[in-house]
This record gives C-alpha cells, structure tokens and sequence, in this order.
C-alpha cells in the first residue's frame, strides 16, 4: 500500500471515530504522538530495503565439472548478503571421485591459507594424532564450513548462514588419503533449502563460477620418444578430453635416422584439423589449436613427409603441451597431468592345465588353459557408495554389457595359432573403483605348432607356442607378461610327451599389433620307443648276425629276407606317426641303414651260396670268416654317422 493510500485510510478512520464518540475538532497532542508513531511504524514494516527483500529470493545454479587426481577447483561467489543461506551439493557423476567441499572468505590468501592447512596437519601427526582426525580437525580451523560425507554415499553437502555481506570462495577437491578422478556436478543454492538434499532445478541466475585468477588455465606438457620404421611408416598418439578455451601445443625432432616427420591434429572422425611441416620444408614439426568446444577422441599423428624423396624412417621425440607456447620451440619441460592418452598396459599370463592331445600329423596339439589379463582403466572407475561395494564381479558376457555402458573399451584378443573353435568353459571380470581390471578366462582349444621338427625323432625335442594376439593396435593396448602368471598345472595328462622348460616373451605383429607369447619346450618319453623300437630292432640284428656263424647259406638267406620283410613292415608302421616330410628323421635313417644292410646281407649269402653251388667253398669260407667282423661293424660306424649327423656329436 503506497503512502497516499494510507493517510486517506487513516484520514476517513479519524472522521468516522470523531463523529461517533463526539470528539473535539483538533486531536490533543498525544493522539498525535501516537498516530505518527503507529504510521512510521506500519511504514517501515511496508517499504523494507530492497537488499532485505532479495534475501527471500530463491536462486539456483548446476555446474558440471571434472576433477582429477592433484587438482583443486576453486569457485568464486560473489556479493552474498548478510542472512541468506548458502547451499552446495556436490555428487560424483562418474569414476571413482569423492568429493570435499569447503567454504572460505574471498580474502582469504589461498596460499597462506594451504599453507596454515598444512602446518595445522603437520603439528597434530608429530604430536601423535591420527592423520585422517588431524586433517578434519585442520578443516574445522582454516574453512568457516567443509564437509565429506554429509550428502548421499560419499556426496558432499552443507548449508551456511551468510554472517555479513561479502564474497566467498568454494573448494571442490578430492581427499589427501584418495585421489579419485572423474565427472561431478556442483550444485549450489541461495534461500533453497532443496539443495542441501541434492534437489531442485536451476533458475537461471549465476551464483558461481571458476576463479580463473587462482585455478588458472590448466598447463601441462608431456614428453614421449617413438621410432619409425619401414614397416611402420605413421603412429597415432589418443589425447584426453581437452576443455573448451584450452590451446594443444605438439613439436615433433628427429633424434636419428633420416625421418622428415610430419604432424596431424585429427578428430575422433579421422578428419585433419591442423598439419605441421606437410612438404617437408623443415627438419621439425609443430602446430598448435584452440578448442571451441569441449575435444573428445582427438589424436595426433607423426608419419614421415608424405611429399618427400627422403626415407621415413628413425627415432623422434615428441612434446605435446596444453597452453605452453614454449612446447612450439621442443625445449619446455614437463609438469602438470598427462596430455597424452598413452596405450594400456596389459599384464597377461597363461597357465596351462592339459595337454590332451598331441596330434604330429596334422601338426597341432589340444590344451585347457587359462589366460589372465590386468590392466587399469579410468572409464571403469566407480564410486563405492554406488553399489555399496569395492569390487565389481562379472560373469559370462556382461563384462562386454559394462563396457559398453561406460562407452568404454577392454584389451580384446585372439589366438593367433587356434585352430578351429574356442570353447570357453567360463571368463569372469573384476573392476575395483579405481578401474582396475582383472579378467580370467578358462579355456579349451586346438593349437597350430607349425615349428615341430622331427629331424631327431624320436629323440627330438619339439617347440610349443600359445600366441596370443590384442585385436586393438598397440597405440590403445601393449602387453606386459605378468611375473608368476604364466605356468603349468600339476597333472597335464600328456604321457608320451615330458615338459622340459618354458619361457614368455611379448613382442609386435607385424609391427601393429602387441603380441604375448607362451613358449615352451618337450621331450618324448623314450620308454616307449626304446622298449618297443630300439630294443626288437638289436635283437634282430643280434639275430642275423648269429646266422653268420652257421655255414648253411640257405637258411641264412631266408632269416635275413624274413628280417628284411619285418623292417619294410616296420618302416610303414613308425610312418603313421608322423606327416609326409620333406626330410630324413634320426628314425628314418635307422630304418634305412638297416634296410639296406639287410639286402646286403642277402646279396652276400646269395653270392656265397653260388660260390659253395660252384665247387669254390674254400674261397666262401674264406670271405666269410671276415664278414662275421664286418657286419657289427658296418652297424656301429652306421650309427655313429647318423648321430653326428643329426646330433652333432656322439656325446
């Protein structure tokens, strides 16, 4: 009610009270007193100031942000009033962040305010006091309000009554004990009781916002050294989500070699956004790019000059910097978070638990194995109060279902040397809320072992290998073997084959692709052959040689063409057992001696038989008398020549 209106209410309220009650004309002096004191009273109640009238103003605000391990967001609210009432709700939106908030004046010095911080902390931990108790007990001294927990899980959440007017200061961080990473939203209210509880909508207004005079421009740059080759003419290095307003700096030098380098900025759709040194013009590269908009999935490449005589090929170093000019120049020196999102290291192993099957025909063998794979990856980080949980398990495919649901990726592979199916008996992934990853698999499969060599046979000693191959190049996932993963089981169930040693190794396919790669290595068991080969075979030998002490011609041809019908037989029943080679085995060359001693053999008592049917006995004998010598010999020296000869020595 405007104050003309209430001197006409007041005005038409004397004249009704006059004539009622026959009131004088002119009110005595202290119906005057008490009116103007009733008027200015009703007055000042109606027409309060306009800085109290925007206290009952409600505004809300939503800020979403992302925090990562070491970095401090520090927000500026200004021109708060005395009685409003400040609230600010913080929740992790993604990875494994918990956030802390507090609430200090504008004028507050922000280092000598860290620094109290930490001689408060300092003294409490010499004095014996527990770390985590020592930090809160610090909070409550340095910030006028802070809070971990108070909100929904691990969320952060206070209110504060303004005691005078001012500006202020918001700290978004992660705690000393547990640097976490991920998105988070802040939302923060003036006069809006919801927030405190993590609820209402934004009205629009603007009560905070990044104090860029203290957090600043994030400044980084990172430094990496790389070679190309003749094979692998170009490589790509993945950046991290850049913010909006942030300028990328890359510089790429030639360390050896004769490589002219050439550098691409791409987007996530593989189109240039810059170039550096395209013609070659210069023995450098560099470029640099300020981003409009938040840059997701872009990737630089170095390959050699596309337009040059010169080859492509050497060792270069490469910095790459966020709003660091220097870096344009190769001399800045590293500091700040990675720019760079270098390729996941895979720790891998396999065990094998059987050797089921050992097939030297088709050149392959059978095993259940298992294969283990750790790495870390931020995407799969979660907080725990999600699921009130510090382990996430998954069985069969869902694994695949949760990295799809992060937009994510996992180190996917193939058996390089599997033939046909793999059938998988179970796989199972754990994820703890840092994203670190353990993934199992059991396994059944048949393996190419295109290496065999029998040579030797059966006293060879044969190469066995599980390749295990990433589908993702290695500019996303290099393997690492993982110390003590790798081994066999007690029981392989393989009888005729006797594991020896077995070695790991990872190396590049192709120069594309990481690789890991089980090796081992296996003897025969010789009972087998020396009981059912070795031993008949000087037996029958033994036997064709006491046949030389009989004079009877005939019969002696008849044992050894029987003998040497037995070792024909022999040959073609030791061939089942291996592939149509291209070559002689130890075995072979044995069959082989033997055989062609044994026709020999039968030539010779042919021949001392016609000399006996002749009427030349004496000269029959007399030969004879020597070959009784000669036929061991004949053997042994055979077989000291064929064990030089694949062996190398008879030792």
């Amino acid at each position: 009610m405007s104050k003309p209106a209430l001197f006409r209410f007041f005005s038409k309220y004397l004249l009704r009270c006059r004539s009622k009650y026959r009131l004088p004309v002119g009110p005595p002096n202290w119906l005057k007193y008490l009116f103007v004191i009733f008027l200015l009273s009703v007055i000042g109640t109606l027409i309060k100031p306009t800085s109290v009238q925007a206290q009952l103003d409600k505004a809300i605000q939503i800020i979403d942000s992302r925090l990562t391990p070491g970095l401090n967001h520090i927000y500026l609210i200004q021109n708060l009033k005395s009685g409003q009432t400040l609230s600010v709700y913080v929740n992790g939106l993604s990875g494994n962040i918990d956030p802390i908030i507090a609430l200090f004046s504008a004028e507050e010095d922000v280092e000598i305010l860290s620094e109290e911080y930490n001689r408060l902390v300092s003294d409490a931990i010499q004095a014996g006091n527990d770390p985590v108790v020592a930090m809160n007990e610090a909070a409550n001294k340095v910030f006028l309000i802070w809070d971990d927990d108070s909100g929904s899980g691990y969320d952060a959440a206070f209110e504060y009554r303004i005691p005078k007017n001012g500006d202020f200061r918001l700290l978004v961080t992660n705690p000393p004990l547990n640097q976490g990473a991920g998105d988070y939203q802040l939302l923060i209210g003036i006069n809006a009781p919801s927030v405190y509880k993590g609820e209402g909508s934004p009205t629009g207004d603007t009560i905070a916002f990044l104090d860029q005079s203290i957090t600043g421009m994030e400044s980084s740059v990172e430094e990496i050294t790389d070679t190309l080759t003749p094979e692998k003419q170009s490589t790509f290095y993945s950046l991290h989500d850049i913010k909006p307003g942030s300028t990328l700096y890359a510089y790429v030098e030639p360390i050896s070699g004769d490589l002219i380098p050439t550098l691409f900025l791409k987007d996530y759709g593989g189109k240039t956004i810059r170039v550096g040194n395209l013609f070659g013009d210069q023995t450098t590269a560099n470029l640099q790019y300020t981003f409009d908009e938040l840059g997701v999935d872009y990737y630089l490449e170095v390959s050699g000059c596309q337009l040059c005589d010169q080859a492509k090929n050497g060792e270069f170093q490469l910095q790459v910097g966020l709003n660091e000019p220097e870096v344009l120049t190769g001399k800045a020196e590293p500091i700040g978070s990675l720019v760079l999102d270098l390729p996941t290291i895979v720790g891998i192993g396999v065990k094998i638990d059987q050797i089921s099957d050992v097939d030297q025909r088709s050149e392959n063998y059978s095993v259940v194995a298992n294969v283990v794979m750790e790495w870390n990856d931020p995407e799969y980080a979660f907080s725990p109060d999600t699921c009130i949980c510090n382990l996430k398990t998954f069985t069969g495919n869902n694994f695949n279902d949760f990295v799809t649901e992060v937009e994510g990726k996992w180190p996917e592979f193939s058996i390089l040397n599997q033939q046909g199916n793999r059938w998988t008996q179970n796989k199972i992934a754990a994820v703890k809320p840092d994203g670190s990853a353990t993934y199992l698999e059991r396994f059944s499969t048949t393996l190419q072992a295109p290496d065999f060599n029998f040579r030797q046979f059966p006293f060879d000693r044969q190469d066995f290998y599980v390749r295990i191959l990433s589908v993702f190049p290695s500019e996303f996932y290099q393997f690492l073997d993982s110390e003590g993963r790798s081994s066999f089981g007690e029981q392989l169930g393989e009888e005729e084959w006797r594991v020896t040693g077995y070695e790991t190794f990872i190396d590049t396919y192709q120069d594309t692709r990481s690789r890991y790669n089980f090796h081992f290595w296996a003897e025969r068991n010789l009972t087998f052959y020396i009981v059912r080969f070795f031993v008949p075979l000087g037996l029958i030998i033994t036997v064709s040689w006491v046949t030389f002490f009989l004079k009877d011609y005939t019969r002696r041809i008849e044992v050894t063409t029987g003998n040497l019908l037995l070792f024909i037989a022999w040959s073609f029943s030791i061939s089942n057992d291996l592939p149509r080679l291209g070559y002689l085995t130890f075995m072979d060359t044995i069959m082989i001696t033997t055989f062609f001693i044994s026709v020999i053999v039968v030539v010779f008592n042919v021949i001392l038989k016609r000399l006996e049917v002749t009427g030349k006995e004496g000269i029959a004998f007399k030969i004879d008398n020597y070959t009784i010598w000669i036929y061991p010999l004949a053997y042994v020296l055979a077989i000291i020549t064929s064990v030089v000869t694949f062996f190398g020595s008879i030792t």
